[in-house]
């Protein structure tokens, strides 16, 4: 099993675009080949600093979900509303 840590910096008054169009992803993400769970984390001292973190089975079932049509859409629609390119963690036991 593999964790996959996002992190995301949302701009000031955007965080309710981005909560909704997460929502959206995450209906598509569970029906992936290999997710295993996930969840979603704000930093406590600064509400526009998200973590997405994902279980995967394996790397090859993140890389499948990473390079797909379904992320790279969902990319697509919350790009506006970041403040900089999202930051991807991998990591494992």
């Amino acid at each position: 099993m593999i964790k996959v840590v996002v992190e995301r910096i949302i701009a000031d008054g955007l965080g309710p675009h981005y909560e909704e169009t997460i929502k959206k992803t995450i209906s598509g993400v569970v029906h992936a080949a290999g997710f295993i769970s996930s969840e979603s984390l704000k930093d406590i001292d600064n509400p526009n600093h998200r973590f997405v973190i994902i279980n995967w089975a394996n790397i090859q079932s993140w890389q499948m979900w990473e390079g797909s049509a379904q992320r790279k859409r969902l990319l697509e629609s919350i790009q506006p509303v970041l403040e900089r390119e999202e930051k991807i963690t991998i990591l494992s036991h």
